[in-house]
């Protein structure tokens, strides 16, 4: 399949004006589009190591630091926002009824039902995350009625510390945990789990390879943690 449809399909199904304004999508260079295509590979960060493909699609969920030979496509916030993205896969992983966008400005986000005791939800957490860190930390039995998901950055972001309390939610769900939101989650009363940025993106990755099967060519993402666990052997 030519370079060319391959970038039509995405187009058509992630949309680039979903996007932030800020964000960086798409190439960073001009590629050859009539280059005949005969795989995918998804990476959340490309590294100089992965750049010596043939007749290979690399798409990358945050932006290269680099300019790539091997044409490579950047899916980000568009991914982030559309319904079926990163979010949504991060609240279906968790076993959560998506219910609203978080953020009614940007889209980033999901609102989501949970109806279940902690302990349920924290069983589901570690069972599929291996990162995660709490900021009050709720009794295993006490009922969890409302929860907010943000794949990625949301724990950074004091402002949407402040946004869960104000929409009443008993816990936030995201990566990026900070000293700073840490403590206004104390202040505030609010329980966060961080699951770490990359963790909270990765369902996202398989999402995306989900609903580019329909290219009929060979997809395969590359799940390769940015931080090892110091250990002493």
């Amino acid at each position: 399949m030519k370079l060319k449809e391959i970038i039509e399909f995405i187009d058509e199904r992630i949309p680039k004006s979903l996007a932030l304004k800020s964000d960086e999508i798409g190439f960073k260079t001009e590629y050859d589009l009539t280059e005949e295509i005969t795989s995918i590979k998804i990476y959340m960060d490309l590294l100089l190591k992965d750049d010596n493909c043939e007749n290979t699609l690399i798409i990358t969920h945050h932006p290269p630091l680099f300019t790539p030979k091997t044409p490579t496509y950047i899916i980000h916030s568009n991914w982030d926002i559309i319904e079926g993205g990163a979010n949504d896969a991060l609240a279906k992983t968790l076993n959560l009824e998506v219910m609203d966008c978080f953020d009614s400005n940007t889209h980033i986000g999901r609102i989501c039902k949970a109806d279940k005791k902690f302990i349920e939800l924290k069983k589901n957490i570690l069972d599929n995350f291996t990162h995660a860190r709490i900021v009050n930390n709720p009794d295993d039995e006490k009922l969890i009625k409302n929860v907010g998901v943000i794949s990625g950055f949301g724990l950074r972001n004091p402002e949407y510390i402040i946004y869960a309390k104000h929409k009443n939610l008993d816990i936030l769900i995201s990566g990026d945990l900070t000293q700073e939101t840490a403590m206004l989650a104390k202040n505030l009363g609010i329980t966060l789990i961080d699951l770490n940025h990359h963790e909270s993106e990765v369902p996202g990755l398989y999402a995306l390879a989900n609903l580019l099967k329909e290219l009929n060519i060979n997809i395969e993402v590359i799940d390769r943690k940015p931080i090892e666990k110091l250990e002493i052997k």
